[in-house]
């Protein structure tokens, strides 16, 4: 039985599987939740090294306009001290998305896979689907059951 004891599913991709109770369902929810929200901040990683990036080559100009202008200390200061600077310790942004792929996001994956495999038959958004069902008004525009 589905949660508030709801039954319906949308389709069998995404009703819930015999013995799947409702905690259950509701923490695969929840797991499937925080890794769209690491989805995020990946994305907020590739943004910063594309944004620290960008502003590292415009030191290239911002060098280049300091020396017409005949100020070559700040030139050189910028030159030798901003360009090319490491963001972390030993670390460009490039190394500091990587590290976060291959670790707590490989992991974060691999650990929110293997739950619903083992708990329910692989299916996602078990959750979601009976909220849409719940929430649904069946036989009006826009509250389609599936495509």
């Amino acid at each position: 039985m589905g949660l508030r004891g709801e039954t319906d599913s949308l389709d069998e991709e995404h009703s819930r599987p015999a013995g799947v109770n409702d905690a259950t369902a509701e923490a695969l929810g929840e797991l499937s939740k925080a890794l769209e929200t690491v989805h995020r901040v990946r994305g907020h990683l590739y943004a910063a090294h594309q944004l620290v990036g960008g502003a590292d080559l415009t030191l290239d100009r911002v060098v280049r306009l300091l020396r017409e202008a005949g100020h070559d200390a700040m030139a050189d200061r910028v030159e030798h001290e901003l360009l090319g600077r490491n963001v972390l310790p030993g670390r460009w942004t490039f190394q500091i998305v990587e590290e976060f792929d291959d670790g707590y996001y490989a992991a974060f994956q691999e650990i929110e896979r293997n739950a619903r495999e083992k708990l329910a038959g692989g299916r996602r958004h078990i959750f979601e689907a009976e909220m849409k069902e719940r929430r649904r008004t069946p036989g009006m525009p826009g509250h389609e059951a599936t495509p």
